[in-house]
C-alpha cells in the first residue's frame, strides 16, 4: 500500500476509471443536471447568479473538481478540497446564512449514484465491492470538507440516498427555469440528446419528477457504443453532444491508460 499513499484516489481503483474517461464523466454530467435541477437547496446556486448565467460552466466545474480529486496526488486533492469548502463558505457568508448540510451530502450522494449509473450504462454491470468503493472514495472527500452524518457503510448509504431522494426534491419555478438554460446554451438537438442521455442514467424519483418518459431510444445506441467506442466516430458523437467551447474540455477529460502512453 506504501506506493499509494501519495495518492487521494489509488492508481488502480475503478474510481480513476470511471473518471477518466470523457464518456462516462458526460453521463454523469447528464445526470447531475438533471437532478441539481430539482433539488430543493438549487436557490443557493441562483443566489450567485453564476447557475442560471452559465449552468454548463457552472456543472462542468463540478465535475472538473471532482476528476482533479480523483487523479492528483494527495497533497494537491486536498488543496482542491479546502478550494471547494472555502468558496461555500465565501457563498454563504455573503447570505448570511448556512448551506444546508444536507445539501451538501445530496451533492455527494450525486457523484457516488452517478459515477456507478454512469459507469454501468456506458461500459457492464460493476460489482458490490466496486460500488462500495466508489462510496468510499466520496465519503472521504465528504469527510474532508467536513460534512456532518454521512453514512458510515455503502448498504447504509443505498438506504440515505432513497431517502435523500424521497425529501429533498421538487419539480419549482428554479427546475423549469434551468431546463429552459439547458436548452437555450445547447441548442435543439444536443438538448434532446441530454434528456434521453438522462432518461438512461437518473434514478426512478427523478424520471418521474422531470416527466422524462421510460424508454430512451439512446438505449439500444448505447449497445452499438459499447463496440464502437474505440473507433474515432466515438469522439466524433462525444464532441458533439456540447457546445464548441467545451470540445477541448471534453476530449482533454480522457485520460490515457500509463500502459497506453508506454506504447506510444
Amino acid at each position: 500500500m506504501t506506493q499509494h499513499q501519495d495518492y487521494f484516489v489509488a492508481p488502480g481503483s475503478v474510481v480513476r476509471t470511471i473518471w477518466g474517461k470523457a464518456d462516462t464523466v458526460l453521463f454523469i454530467f447528464a445526470g447531475a443536471a438533471a437532478e441539481f435541477a430539482l433539488n430543493k437547496a438549487v436557490d443557493w446556486l441562483y443566489f450567485t447568479g453564476r447557475l442560471p448565467a452559465d449552468p454548463l460552466a457552472r456543472l462542468f466545474s463540478t465535475v472538473e473538481y471532482a476528476r482533479q480529486i480523483v487523479f492528483a496526488e494527495r497533497s494537491a486533492a486536498e488543496q482542491a478540497i479546502h478550494t471547494i469548502t472555502a468558496i461555500h463558505a465565501a457563498v454563504e457568508a455573503k447570505r448570511g446564512m448556512a448551506i444546508p448540510a444536507w445539501a451538501y451530502r445530496d451533492v455527494l450522494f450525486m457523484l457516488i449514484d452517478y459515477s456507478i449509473r454512469a459507469y454501468e450504462a456506458l461500459e457492464r454491470p460493476m460489482s458490490s465491492a466496486e460500488q462500495a468503493e466508489v462510496f468510499e472514495v466520496f465519503t472521504r472527500v465528504g469527510q474532508r470538507m467536513g460534512i456532518p452524518d454521512l453514512p458510515t457503510s455503502h448498504a447504509r448509504w443505498l438506504e440515505t440516498r432513497q431517502q435523500h431522494l424521497a425529501d429533498h426534491m421538487e419539480y419549482s419555478r428554479f427546475t423549469a427555469d434551468l431546463y429552459q438554460q439547458y436548452a437555450r446554451h445547447l441548442g435543439p438537438i444536443r438538448y434532446l440528446l441530454l434528456l434521453q442521455a438522462q432518461r438512461v442514467v437518473v434514478p426512478h424519483p427523478v424520471r418521474q419528477l422531470l416527466r422524462l418518459g421510460r424508454t430512451p431510444w439512446l438505449r439500444p445506441v448505447l449497445l452499438v457504443y459499447r463496440y464502437a467506442q474505440h473507433l474515432s466516430i466515438s469522439k466524433w458523437a462525444r464532441t458533439s453532444l456540447l457546445p464548441d467551447d467545451y470540445k477541448e474540455k471534453i476530449l482533454r477529460l480522457d485520460v490515457v491508460p500509463p500502459s497506453l502512453s508506454a506504447a506510444h
